[in-house]
């Protein structure tokens, strides 16, 4: 049962940066200057939050498993599915402090380029969580 479990929260995670790397992140590139940096700003905080809490559950869960399996897979899931946590703190973070410092309200000249930057590199918490996911549906049909 954990180990379905670990391997949906991967999926929702996995879902969920998808998500904003084909629907979101082209639709906000599609605003202008200000409204691109006034809809990124909000939207970030609010999907670190969803996505990092995901994240933990789904490591708890897959080292759960891996400890009640002896499954490898799991393991190596809860190991990718953390993984962007430190992918966020040290490739991502300065973008993101440079995009959350800006004045939503002013012309930001630069926003453009960092907020593709920031798409660009949101790409690998993607991978990051489906590679999880196949982790852990590899481990689930192994036992």
């Amino acid at each position: 049962m954990i180990e379905l479990l670990a391997l949906t929260v991967a999926a929702a995670f996995s879902g969920a940066a998808i998500y904003v790397s084909v629907a979101e992140q082209p639709a906000r590139l599609g605003l202008d200057d200000m409204a691109l940096l006034q809809e990124w700003q909000p939207s970030y905080k609010r999907g670190a939050a969803m996505q990092a809490s995901i994240a933990i559950v789904a490591c708890v869960l897959g080292l759960i498993a891996w400890w009640q399996t002896g499954g490898f897979a799991f393991l190596v899931g809860a190991v990718l599915i953390i993984l962007p946590w430190p992918w966020t703190l040290i490739a991502m973070m300065p973008t993101n402090r440079v995009l959350e410092a800006m004045d939503a309200g002013a012309g930001n000249p630069q926003a453009r380029s960092l907020i593709v930057k920031w798409g660009n590199l949101h790409l690998v918490r993607a991978a990051l969580g489906v590679l999880a996911t196949l982790a852990f549906l590899w481990g689930s049909h192994l036992g």
